[in-house]
C-alpha cells in the first residue's frame, strides 16, 4: 500500500480567514459568516467539480486562503455541504488540482494530538458520523457510529476508522474523494488488531471491541457465559467468525452477518470450520460427542463405534453428521431429531437418496443393504455392485440405479426418504435411462 497522506496541509503556511477576525459585535459575525458564504457558494460547486465529487452542493462557506511565505503560492479553503453523503473540506492551490477531505478527515485529531486546523462548522455537516450511513451500507455492514476518524489516503482511496454502537469497528475504505455511489469495504478493526501494517484502529483497543462476543453469545440463547473470546477472521462472503470459550467448559463458533448471529457451531463440530476451536479443549468435547453419536446410531438400528464425524448443514431441529465406524467398514450418515420416529441413519451408499454423499467410506462398503432392498422388492437373483442417483420424481421419490454383480443388465429402485424405504423396483432391460456398466 501506498504511503498515507494525513491530514490538511496547513503546515507553515499563514492562514488568512475569508471571515473577519473576531470582533465582539454578533451582527459583524453574522455579516461575516454570510458574506463567506456567498463567496462559497459562487465558488466552491467549481472547486468541488475539479476535485472529483460527485455531489450537489446545498451549502458552502469559503473558509480562507494560505499563502506560502517562501513562493508566495496562494491556496484557497472552502467547506462544503453536500445533498447526500459526507461534507469535505477543500484544499485549492492555484494553478493545481484541488483535493477534498471528509468532515471525518477534517474533525479528527491531528497526529500530534492537537486539535483539527479546519474543522467542518456548516449546519449541514454538524453530524458527520450519521452522514457516514450511505457508505457504511455500502460496503454491507450494520453500524452506527459512535466515533470515527480519518487514517489517511492513497491516490484512489480515502481510510476512515468507524467505531459503531455495541462494540464492533470498522476500517472503510472508500474512494478519495468518498463518494456513495463509489466502492466501499469494510474491514473488521479486529483484523488489523493482529498485523503490523501502517493501518490500526484507535479509537478503542481490541478488548473493548471482542467484548461483542458477549452479545453474540447471548444472541445465541445456548447458555454460554464467555470466559474468554477470539476473532477469527472474515469469509469471502462477508461473514465474520467469532469463538467464544464458557464457563461450563464448553466452546462456540459464532457466524455474523450484518451484526446478527446467523449460524452456532459447538465446538465438537467445528473441526472443519476455519481450523476450529482453540480456545477450549475441542479434543475431549469431540470424544464425548463421538460417544454421543454411537449411543444415538444403535437406538437407530445401525451399530457403529464412532470413531470420526463431520456434521453437514442442516435444518432447525435436524443433526445431520456423517460418521465413520471403528467396527466396521461401511460408514453411515445420522439424521438425528428429537424424535425417535423421525431419527434415521442411512448407510453410504444410500445417502445421496436422502441428500448427503459420504467421504470417510466408499459407498461399495454399503451395498449390501442396497441388495437387500431389492429382495424386499421381489428382486432375489442381483448381488448390487454399483448403483448410480437417477433423479428425483415430481412426487419427491428418487431413483437409484443398481448394476448386478453377474453382470446382468440391473434395476432401478424408487425410494420415498423419510423414512428411507424401497417402493418399487424396474428392470433396466426396460428404461432407457440405465447407465451402469452392464445395464445399457
Amino acid at each position: 500500500m501506498k504511503r498515507l497522506v494525513l491530514g490538511l496541509a496547513t503546515a507553515g503556511l499563514t492562514l488568512v480567514l475569508g471571515t473577519a477576525v473576531a470582533v465582539s459585535a454578533s451582527k459583524k459575525e453574522e455579516a461575516a459568516l454570510a458574506a463567506a458564504r456567498t463567496q462559497g457558494m459562487a465558488e466552491a460547486p467549481a472547486v468541488a467539480q475539479a476535485a472529483g465529487i460527485a455531489c450537489q452542493v446545498t451549502d458552502a462557506r469559503f473558509v480562507g486562503k494560505m499563502a506560502d511565505p517562501k513562493t508566495k503560492a496562494v491556496t484557497n479553503f472552502y467547506e462544503i455541504d453536500c445533498d447526500r453523503g459526507v461534507g469535505f473540506v477543500l484544499q485549492a492551490p492555484a494553478g493545481a488540482k484541488p483535493t477534498a477531505f471528509s468532515c471525518v478527515e477534517a474533525n479528527s485529531t491531528q497526529p500530534d494530538g492537537k486539535p483539527p486546523s479546519l474543522p467542518c462548522k456548516l449546519p449541514g455537516n454538524a453530524n458527520a458520523l450519521a452522514d457516514l450511513a450511505p457508505l457504511l451500507t455500502k460496503a454491507g455492514v450494520a453500524c452506527t457510529p459512535d466515533a470515527a476518524r480519518g487514517i489517511g489516503q492513497t491516490a484512489k482511496n480515502t481510510f476512515l476508522e468507524v467505531s459503531c454502537q455495541g462494540g464492533s469497528g470498522y476500517v472503510l475504505q472508500v474512494d478519495a474523494p468518498a463518494n456513495p455511489d463509489g466502492t466501499a469495504v469494510a474491514n473488521d478493526c479486529l483484523t488489523f488488531d493482529a498485523t503490523a501494517g501502517n493501518i490500526k484502529c484507535t479509537l478503542h483497543d481490541a478488548a473493548y471491541r471482542l467484548a461483542v462476543v458477549d452479545r453474540y453469545a447471548a444472541a445465541a440463547n445456548n447458555g454460554c457465559v464467555v470466559k474468554d473470546r477470539r476473532y477469527i477472521g472474515m469469509s469471502q462472503g462477508g461473514s465474520s467468525y467469532y469463538e467464544a470459550s464458557c464457563q461450563d467448559g464448553k466452546g462456540y463458533i459464532y457466524k455474523v452477518e450484518k451484526g446478527q448471529v446467523s449460524q452456532t457451531t459447538s465446538c465438537e463440530k467445528a473441526m472443519a470450520l476455519l481450523g476450529g476451536c482453540t480456545l477450549t479443549d475441542a479434543k475431549e468435547a469431540q470424544t464425548a460427542q463421538a460417544g454421543l453419536y454411537s449411543n444415538l446410531s444403535k437406538k437407530a438400528g445401525f451399530d457403529c463405534q464412532v470413531s470420526k464425524y463431520a456434521p453437514f448443514p442442516a435444518p432447525a431441529g435436524k443433526d445431520v453428521v456423517e460418521m465413520a465406524c471403528a467396527n466396521r467398514p461401511d460408514g453411515a450418515v445420522g439424521i438425528f431429531t428429537a424424535k425417535a420416529e423421525t431419527t434415521q441413519v442411512v448407510d453410504c451408499a444410500r445417502a445421496p437418496i436422502v441428500g448427503y454423499r459420504c467421504s470417510f467410506s466408499k459407498p461399495e462398503a454399503s451395498l449390501k443393504a442396497v441388495t437387500s432392498d431389492l429382495k424386499k422388492m421381489g428382486k432375489t437373483e442381483c448381488e448390487v455392485s454399483a448403483v448410480r442417483v437417477l433423479g428425483k420424481t415430481a412426487t419427491g421419490t428418487t431413483y437409484l440405479e443398481t448394476a448386478c454383480a453377474d453382470g446382468l443388465k440391473g434395476y432401478i429402485l424408487e425410494y420415498k426418504s423419510e423414512p428411507l424405504t424401497p417402493i418399487n423396483a424396474v428392470g433396466c432391460a426396460f428404461s432407457r435411462d440405465c447407465a451402469l456398466p452392464g445395464n445399457k
